[in-house]
């Protein structure tokens, strides 16, 4: 008796979003989702590595700041998937796709704060330059992804810009 294999497919994604703004939009959330890792690391290094008289309110800052992007990492990856689209999950795509650069050696805790600001808005910058394509394809669910990550991102900006303010 032989056996046969049954042929599955999975079905098509149709969930009012046509196939190439779906795309679009995956990338654009790609792009997010390096920006947002990179954020994550920087400010993980920094919380390991930070000295000087304000270490200890530093250290536990970056610790919850770090702590609060790793689990935004998720959502945006699943934003993804549900798109239909593979999420970007190497070094090398990150690099590849992010605006922010890897900061190299360990700056002093004035120069990691400057960091933070530049690489909390450039998280913002491009979480917003979405909105228009994730508008003109009516996708709610990413719209208030994006909402909710420009609103961490630019208070989490204001907070590190303030310890700058002499």
């Amino acid at each position: 008796m032989s056996s046969k294999k049954s042929k599955t497919s999975t079905p098509a994604i149709d969930i009012g979003i046509s196939d190439g703004a779906r795309q679009k939009i995956a990338r654009g959330l790609s792009a997010l989702l390096a920006d947002s890792y990179t954020l994550y690391l920087m400010t993980h290094n920094f919380h390991w590595n930070v000295t000087g008289p304000q270490f200890n309110s530093l250290h536990q800052m970056f610790m919850a700041q770090y702590t609060e992007q790793w689990n935004a990492l998720d959502m945006i990856a699943e934003r993804i998937r549900a798109l239909g689209y593979p999420a970007p999950g190497t070094y090398k795509e990150f690099v590849k796709l992010a605006s922010i650069k890897e900061v190299e050696g360990v700056p002093k805790a004035t120069e990691m704060i400057r960091l933070l600001v530049n690489a909390q808005e450039a998280t913002a910058r491009t979480a917003r330059s979405l909105f228009a394509l994730v508008d003109e394809a009516n996708d709610q669910p990413t719209a208030d992804l994006l909402t909710q990550r420009l609103e961490v991102h630019e208070k989490t900006a204001w907070m590190l810009r303030s310890l700058l303010e002499e």
